[in-house]
């Protein structure tokens, strides 16, 4: 970080004189600053920050230090932009996830709440009397931290389902060679996505030799139990637009999402026995729903009873994903369990081989009935052969674009 040379920093009329510099004692004794500029790699936005760091005859009794900070983010009509106190150091070399999180101050809620109490106060201090003008600093450090630490424990839903909005990406864990799973930062550490169990969001990017925006939908295999981030599996394929956009992605740029979609809105219960049929990625919006039903169960303190018998079918051992998530999940819980089906099974195998086929079907889901479900997801040309395959044994005709009551239902 580099310290920040402001034109006019040692006039009198200057409200973010450093405290160091003044003559007045009792400033000294109350905060100290200190003017700073940072650019974060791979964040590509220059911040500029006047950090106020209240010392004990300012602080609330019982509370630790803080640091009152006064944000100035480069723009068209660069303004006071946000008075909060971060956790630590606001602003660390290619900190990207806290840099999102230190730029979701902006928001209505903390400028209403907090920048304007906070800039009523010290712009009047310094108009009316000068000379309580630190006094007004470290009062207004006292408020902000008071009101963003009781506001900041709350949730708040950050997807928009009509508008498009950019996450960070924070970090990048390679499953395979060309399977990983992307975690995004939400711009509070206590925001949630607010995504519907069955339900998907979409994500957009611009793509070179497209004339339009490229979009597509993915199932994050984490929930709104986990606050702060979002994650994605996605599988890279050759022709793939927006995978292999997001295997190109950096930490710290960003990825267009908007969200929630899709007609299935999963509640508990809603169905006495549930047969999942997926193959490859397709795993993700069932996972999100075994999980979901499964903490959901009488012994966590909920009153899910849905019994889960999922059939994945995948090409080698190797594209299993998330097998040792689900294979703990099912041997934790007696009414999930799971079937694995190959085309190239090693030697010994004793799962399925081959196509999902009819019998397997009949043999492990539960058969045609009112109270039961049909789940498909994965590649097209599987979801037609199981849309003919459950016909064929008696469950109700699944239509080509399935409805949340569909018997069989595809993803």
């Amino acid at each position: 970080m580099h310290r920040m040379h402001q034109a006019g920093a040692k006039r009198k009329s200057d409200p973010f004189r450093p405290a160091s510099a003044s003559t007045d004692g009792s400033a000294r004794a109350l905060w100290e600053s200190s003017s700073k500029q940072a650019i974060i790699p791979g964040c590509k936005i220059p911040v500029r920050y006047v950090a106020l760091t209240a010392k004990t005859p300012a602080r609330v009794a019982g509370t630790p230090p803080f640091t009152f900070i006064i944000l100035r983010v480069p723009s068209p009509d660069p303004t006071l932009a946000a008075l909060f106190p971060p956790p630590g150091d606001p602003i660390g070399p290619s900190d990207c996830e806290r840099r999102a999180v230190t730029m979701s101050v902006l928001s209505t809620e903390a400028v209403s709440g907090v920048v304007i109490p906070s800039a009523l106060l010290l712009v009047g201090t310094f108009i009316a009397k000068q000379e309580l003008f630190p006094y007004a600093v470290a009062l207004a450090a006292v408020f902000s931290a008071i009101r963003l630490s009781t506001s900041g424990g709350s949730s708040r839903k950050v997807l928009n389902p009509t508008e498009f909005q950019d996450f960070v990406l924070t970090q990048k864990d390679s499953i395979s060679h060309n399977v990983a799973v992307y975690r995004f930062a939400l711009p509070r550490p206590t925001d949630i996505l607010g995504l519907p169990i069955g339900q998907h969001i979409s994500l957009q990017a611009e793509i070179p030799g497209n004339p339009k925006p490229v979009v597509r939908s993915y199932t994050p295999i984490s929930s709104d139990n986990e606050a702060g981030y979002f994650d994605l599996l996605v599988k890279t394929y050759p022709q793939g637009n927006i995978s292999k956009h997001l295997d190109n992605l950096k930490i710290g740029e960003t990825m267009k999402v908007r969200g929630p979609k899709g007609a299935m809105v999963y509640t508990p219960n809603m169905s006495r026995r549930i047969g999942m049929i997926a193959g490859g990625t397709g795993i993700t919006p069932m996972l999100q729903i075994i999980k979901a039903i499964i903490r959901n169960r009488p012994r966590n303190g909920g009153n899910d009873t849905t019994e889960i018998n999922l059939i994945f079918a995948n090409v080698n051992p190797d594209d299993i994903l998330l097998q040792k998530e689900l294979d703990q999940l099912a041997a934790e819980d007696d009414k999930f369990s799971i079937y694995y089906v190959l085309n190239n099974p090693p030697e010994g195998w004793t799962g399925g081989v081959g196509f999902v086929t009819g019998d397997m079907i009949k043999e492990r889901l539960p058969a045609p009935a009112s109270d039961i479900r049909i789940f498909l997801c994965g590649p097209p040309p599987m979801i037609t052969a199981m849309k003919k395959t459950t016909e064929a044994l008696g469950y109700n005709k699944a239509g080509p674009i399935s409805k949340l009551h569909d018997q069989v239902f595809a993803f």
